[in-house]
């Protein structure tokens, strides 16, 4: 069974930096585009980040471009983001999300596995 579980998250002051994690247990783990989406209360659910299968790409929202940055291990199976310089408005559930593809989507409803989400808040 295709399971994501993110971890990393917590409390931070606004201009800090938190590290997430999203284990994956999926076949064939390399072949899949890796992303992460991020939903604050009573906001629908946003495009983060995303990166290719082959790792040779990634895809940022406005929002965070600059200040985030995603990577994968192929070997650990393994997804990260690394973000610097948060802001309150970044404060959210930040969820990890797997598409088998040949390219990078940033629409939610092209991702079909999902990790249940870690609450980042980050305090002005």
């Amino acid at each position: 069974q295709a399971q994501l579980a993110e971890s990393g998250g917590g409390l931070a002051q606004a201009g800090g930096s938190l590290r997430l994690t999203c284990a994956a247990s999926i076949r064939n783990f390399r072949s899949y585009t890796m992303a992460w989406f991020r939903q604050a209360p009573g906001q629908e659910r946003e495009f983060v980040a995303a990166i290719h299968w082959s790792g040779a790409t990634t895809h940022y929202a406005d929002a965070v471009r600059g200040r985030f940055t995603i990577s994968r291990d192929n070997v650990k199976n393994t997804v990260y983001l690394q973000m610097n310089s948060l802001f309150p408005e970044d404060t959210a559930v930040y969820y990890c999300a797997a598409d088998q593809a040949s390219y990078i989507h940033v629409e939610r409803t092209m991702y079909n596995i999902w990790g249940q989400g870690t609450q980042v808040t980050v305090s002005s």
